[in-house]
């Protein structure tokens, strides 16, 4: 089983470039979004692996979608361009990376995450 990955990225650069490293790393990218609303409503929708979210949202905190994904105990990782210090103390554990980021670096995240949780899709 291929997993199924939620980008939840501001910057379309950046989530180009997430987008393509999942796809290349063999996962499959469930939704690309740019906000919190929009990462709610596919949260909600479920069906997912495993997610990516920016910490900062052009200002918003991505943290409500954080806890969504909680609930459903899908596993997730932080990226931000501002170091593991920018995320609020609740939610560091799962801090993954700092951007710019390499894509064995980005492999080896969204492994643990994955083995966080003990959900293991392939990624390819």
């Amino acid at each position: 089983m291929t997993a199924r990955v939620l980008v939840v990225e501001d910057e379309s650069l950046v989530a180009m470039v997430l987008e393509d490293c999942l796809e290349a790393l063999g996962y499959e990218v469930a939704a690309s979004v740019a906000n919190v609303d929009a990462a709610l409503a596919v949260v909600e929708a479920g069906g997912l692996d495993l997610a990516v979210l920016d910490v900062n949202l052009a200002g918003s905190a991505s943290y409500p979608v954080a806890e969504a994904l909680d609930a459903q105990g899908v596993p997730y990782i932080f990226i931000t361009g501002y170091g593991q210090a920018a995320i609020a103390e609740k939610f560091r554990h799962r801090y993954g990376l700092q951007k710019p980021f390499r894509m064995r670096d980005l492999q080896g995240a969204l492994a643990t995450a994955q083995t966080r949780t003990g959900r293991t899709p392939d990624a390819g």
